[in-house]
């Protein structure tokens, strides 16, 4: 039945664990309407999304309240790039979002939305990737 769901919506259903703890309605890092391309249906549909996190989440509508549920939500921190994609895609203000695995193209309203986008995920998937901890450096040097 989900993936009957997902053929007709053309999102996925969000994980609740892929969100729980983070307060998405209090004071978002950014927010605004971009649209994305479907999954599995390849249309078009604007969604309001809000960063916060690590994570970028996508609602139909721009009021977003603890009682909301998210369309969808990416972690960043899975995530490889964010570049423009107009040259890919064939449409203006377009950008990407690339995992090991996946790439997901979004529209934004104009050229400096979409350069703002990329930027504010871009700090977030430096921000919330794992980096090397203390306990993880070897020193060779030390051995000598």
């Amino acid at each position: 039945m989900a993936s009957l769901w997902r053929a007709v919506m053309g999102d996925s259903p969000p994980n609740p664990d892929d969100y729980d703890g983070v307060e998405y309605w209090s004071n978002p890092e950014r927010t605004g309407w971009l649209t994305k391309q479907g999954e599995y249906i390849k249309t078009w549909r604007r969604r309001w999304f809000v960063l916060k996190q690590g994570k970028l989440f996508w609602f139909k509508e721009p009021i977003v309240t603890r009682g909301s549920r998210p369309r969808g939500v990416i972690p960043v921190a899975t995530c490889l790039t964010v570049k423009g994609a107009e040259d890919v895609i064939n449409k203006q203000f377009a950008f990407e979002l690339s995992t090991r695995s996946d790439t997901m193209y979004f529209l934004a309203d104009s050229e400096k939305e979409k350069e703002d986008w990329i930027n504010s995920i871009g700090r977030s998937i430096v921000q919330h990737s794992r980096s090397v901890t203390v306990n993880e450096i070897v020193d060779y040097d030390s051995n000598r």
